[in-house]
């Protein structure tokens, strides 16, 4: 027993040597993809076919020297986000992957958009007080950094709103296909849908164009809305949700309600109700569901507590919720009942119903 024991000490001991390395260096992969993303080394390789492209291509395309170039490649070839191959000449070339097809600035699956949102200055900073907040729950680290909570910072910014309204466009593209394709009754009978922060409308773009029945109404701040362009079928409506939602069959609410506490869900929530019909009104919700991971998939139980830390960093009171949370905020905003179906994405789809 004992040297059963020591033996799986010495085993844990081992991985322990390997596995913190990780956390002393971890900054290092996000920080490499976004200098791929930057330099445009996917799009690159794209426009080439796809590759394998050799060094001397690519850093005469990106126009680099290709010493430092190597280096990046070495390190983002190792963890698979670009693969080494023989090019028709028989020298060694690099070629795209899934993965890093996910880094090109406008490609189906494309998150650069997110990726350069999160690493960007602004949103890096808060982390560092993150310790902070845990004593002193009262405020979030990014109104201690930036002296301001992150919506007036984006408002008096417009370069960085600019920023985040591209990465929720980013976001759209990959979830909604992934909500029409799992759960599209959710709009069936609808005639007028109310997108609540919805941003510069991507999302409502992308379901009046799938739904074309449906009279979208995009609605934020009057400062974002002032953003976003024309399309068929949407209006654009300035306001705020917390005094009262343009009436619609129904109200869509996307990443919304998790960058809020329970007390500004319920109001927000309540705004909604009123804004919808009694017979064929609900509100449909897209946020992680915590306690479904075993449901969906393991592999985003990770994606998903990120997330919950990612609010704590920005926010003062936003989390991400379990299912039985998220029942009592809605039981208190005045919903008979509620239904959660998963999708293939790190949200799920609540529908809730007066």
């Amino acid at each position: 027993m004992e040297n059963t024991q020591r033996s799986e000490w010495d085993e844990e001991e081992k991985q322990a040597e390997v596995g913190i390395w990780k956390y002393i260096f971890g900054f290092t992969e996000m920080a490499l993809v976004k200098c791929a993303i930057e330099l445009g080394i996917a799009d690159t390789i794209e426009s080439h076919g796809g590759g394998p492209m050799t060094l001397s291509e690519l850093s005469s395309t990106l126009g680099c020297d290709p010493s430092p170039l190597y280096r990046v490649m070495r390190f983002l070839t190792h963890r698979g986000i670009f693969k080494e191959m023989p090019t028709t000449q028989g020298s060694p070339g690099y070629a795209q992957t899934r993965l890093s097809s996910r880094l090109l600035r406008n490609g189906e699956h494309s998150v650069a958009a997110l990726i350069l949102f999160e690493s960007s200055p602004v949103m890096l900073a808060p982390w560092h007080s993150l310790s902070a907040r845990v004593l002193a729950y009262e405020t979030a680290p990014f109104d201690v950094v930036h002296g301001e909570d992150i919506w007036r910072y984006a408002a008096e910014n417009p370069g960085h709103s600019r920023l985040l309204n591209e990465a929720m466009a980013c976001d759209a593209r990959l979830v909604v296909p992934a909500i029409l394709q799992g759960c599209p009754e959710v709009f069936d009978g609808l005639s007028s849908l109310v997108d609540v922060g919805g941003g510069n409308g991507m999302t409502l773009q992308l379901l009046v164009k799938s739904c074309q029945w449906i009279r979208g109404i995009n609605f934020d701040l009057p400062h974002v809305v002032s953003d976003a362009a024309e399309f068929p079928g949407i209006e654009h409506v300035g306001g705020d949700m917390f005094a009262s939602v343009p009436k619609a069959d129904a109200a869509f609410l996307m990443w919304v309600l998790h960058d809020w506490g329970d007390n500004e869900c319920i109001q927000i929530l309540k705004k909604c109700r009123e804004a919808i019909s009694e017979d064929k009104g609900k509100v449909i919700i897209v946020e992680a569901v915590i306690d479904q991971e075993a449901k969906i998939s393991d592999k985003l139980r990770d994606a998903r507590l990120a997330l919950d830390m990612i609010m704590m960093a920005h926010t003062t009171t936003g989390k991400e919720r379990t299912l039985e949370e998220w029942g009592l905020v809605l039981g208190k905003a005045g919903f008979s009942r509620y239904r959660a179906k998963p999708i293939r994405a790190v949200q799920s789809v609540i529908e809730a119903f007066p």
